[in-house]
């Protein structure tokens, strides 16, 4: 066997989408971004869609890139984030353009499952976090307001798994990508029979749910056309970004958590098992599944949405500042001087972000942030205290002490955020790769194909190959201070929290 290999990741993200070449030579990884493209929804009629056509093509651009360098490569996968699915049939590839997960119509099919139907019922069977964009309650709203589509679809398949079909003609469904439905039932391992009949979802609809890399099959001759690629295998390798990503956390005993720090702020650990019970739902932690049998016991908050959303808002104004500006700004800002909480459901949609954070001050009894920079360290400091939080919970929960946070993706690279989860969390911090999630895309294909053993092999060529950097808790005292202010928030105003997961009695 030839000890040097090439994969094609097309890793999607809500802001932008990339392909990426990556070089497995003997245990070291390199990665090249070969085509990079904005992403983000369409506004149609009122309502919010993924214009996955104008995806499909870009991937397509960055595949005949690829095809341009002349490298031989062995496969390709996708990953994507979770929840929006595709309708399509034996005729039709696309029944209509998929709704994008901040569209406001799983609010009202969200308020009905949980007092018709219960949280408790739902959690049991599925071990999920409770938040309205979840594909359970968009498949609600389409029984309901889009019947017709469905008695024409053949199945749905979620935004990662139908590109793979696209490029395999393999339709599947990925495990670790189902398993972010509220559909699927982690200790079966299968799609929850009990909510497909108690919802009346048309059970065809489901398609056959395959392993985290797993080989779907050669690229469509159609494709290979089109492209100038031959000879690639189509890989389901984690199609969900955040499984994908924890996969490559280049991490070793049991004493660590992970934060996939983003557009979302997914904080957990990795468990032999899915952890199901009454404490778990209570605190709406969530159960996905990950590669090698492995569950992602984790919670999702609202991540640095909300600085992309305010450094939208400063662009529209004039005031156009890059990351590394905001960064400066925040770090000259006056410590603590307003906080909120990420999770609070306003922060959820997009908007006059800016004007969210002044209201939630204002309501809260704080000082309003007046600059980018107050307003940037007001995010960063609350994301922080956030994670504290959330992993002192985790702890609780799991039964061991968590020593060690390493933060992978994007989000890695902030080093004054990083710093903060430090100081916050008083936990070690251990920042990067930065590109995780298309080291895991990579590297699971590797393992698929036989190029490497196990998990344990995979991470031990994350840690070989790419530098990680380290923080170390300061200033305890004032974040002490912080953070029992921080909980305080939540009893003045409770409103203001993420919505609840009532009983079917409440």
């Amino acid at each position: 066997m030839k000890k040097d290999h090439c994969y094609i990741a097309c890793d999607l993200g809500a802001d932008s989408g990339r392909v990426m070449l990556g070089k497995l030579e003997s245990c070291w990884l390199t990665l090249e971004e070969v085509y990079r493209f904005s992403n983000g929804p369409a506004k149609i009629n009122g309502s919010l869609r993924w214009d996955i056509l104008r995806i499909f093509e870009e991937l397509k651009i960055g595949l005949r890139k690829f095809a341009d360098k002349n490298i031989p490569a062995d496969s390709l996968s996708v990953d994507s984030w979770g929840i929006d699915y595709v309708l399509l049939n034996a005729r039709q590839p696309m029944l209509s353009l998929p709704y994008q997960y901040r569209d406001a119509r799983t609010e009202a099919p969200y308020a009905t499952a949980l007092e018709t139907y219960g949280s408790e019922r739902i959690f049991s069977e599925t071990g999920i976090q409770f938040m309205p964009i979840n594909t359970l309650y968009q498949l609600m709203d389409d029984v309901k307001h889009n019947s017709d589509l469905l008695a024409v679809a053949d199945q749905f398949l979620l935004v990662g798994d139908y590109l793979n079909f696209l490029f395999s003609g393999v339709a599947r469904a990925e495990e670790s990508l189902a398993s972010t439905t509220q559909i699927y039932n982690p200790k079966s391992r299968a799609w929850s029979q009990q909510l497909i009949r108690d919802f009346q979802f048309p059970a065809a609809l489901f398609p056959e749910i395959v392993k985290s890399g797993t080989v779907l099959g050669p690229m469509t001759p159609a494709i290979e056309e089109e492209t100038g690629l031959s000879g690639i295998q189509v890989v389901a390798a984690c199609s969900h970004d955040t499984g994908a990503a924890v996969a490559a956390v280049p991490a070793e005993g049991d004493d660590w958590a992970y934060l996939s720090s983003g557009t979302w702020s997914l904080i957990g650990v990795e468990l032999q098992a899915p952890l199901i019970n009454e404490a778990v739902r209570e605190q709406n932690f969530t159960n996905e599944a990950g590669y090698a049998g492995t569950t992602r016991f984790l919670k999702n908050i609202i991540g640095l949405w909300i600085l992309q959303e305010c450094k939208r808002d400063w662009a529209r104004d004039g005031h156009h500042l890059d990351y590394s500006e905001i960064d400066r700004l925040a770090d000259e800002a006056l410590p603590f001087r307003s906080l909120i909480n990420p999770n609070a459901p306003r922060f959820l949609s997009p908007g006059s972000m800016p004007e969210k954070i002044a209201s939630y001050c204002e309501e809260t009894g704080q000082a309003v942030p007046e600059s980018p920079g107050q307003f940037a360290r007001c995010i960063y400091e609350s994301l922080a205290l956030r994670y504290r939080t959330t992993l002192d919970q985790i702890e609780e929960l799991i039964g061991r002490n968590i020593s060690r946070l390493h933060i992978v993706g994007g989000g890695s690279k902030g080093s004054l955020l990083n710093q903060f989860a430090a100081n916050a969390t008083g936990r070690t911090v251990l920042a990067g790769p930065v590109e995780a999630t298309a080291c895991g895309n990579v590297l699971i294909q590797a393992l698929a194909l036989g190029h490497l053993p196990n998990l344990a092999a995979l991470r031990d060529v994350v840690r070989t190959s790419f530098s990680i950097r380290t923080y170390q808790p300061e200033q305890s005292d004032e974040w002490r201070e912080a953070s029992i202010r921080f909980a305080s928030l939540k009893t003045l105003n409770p409103l203001l929290q993420t919505p609840a997961c009532p009983s079917p009695n409440k």
